[in-house]
């Protein structure tokens, strides 16, 4: 697990959606001999909570969390599994 990865994230997000809560959970387990996990790029669950959210459809809501993580989607984040929770 790539703690440091992961409170970098954590990070982004609190700056850009102050959420309620945020769990990042590393998959990268379940991702051995995928092509991007190869590489070293991680594979991240995120549940997620913002009242940035309020109002918008799932696709925004989701597009809000990439937007803060774009930065690491270059060559530390292979994928990511976005859940809105509350």
């Amino acid at each position: 697990m790539n703690t440091a990865r992961i409170e970098l994230m954590r990070k982004l997000l609190s700056e850009a959606l102050q959420p309620s809560s945020c769990e990042i959970i590393d998959e990268g387990h379940l991702h051995i001999g995928h092509e991007g996990a190869r590489g070293g790029r991680g594979h991240y669950r995120i549940r997620i909570a913002s009242p940035r959210f309020q109002g918008l459809n799932r696709i925004a809501q989701h597009r809000l969390v990439y937007d803060a993580l774009a930065e690491l989607m270059v060559d530390e984040i292979h994928a990511v599994c976005v859940e809105v929770v509350g």
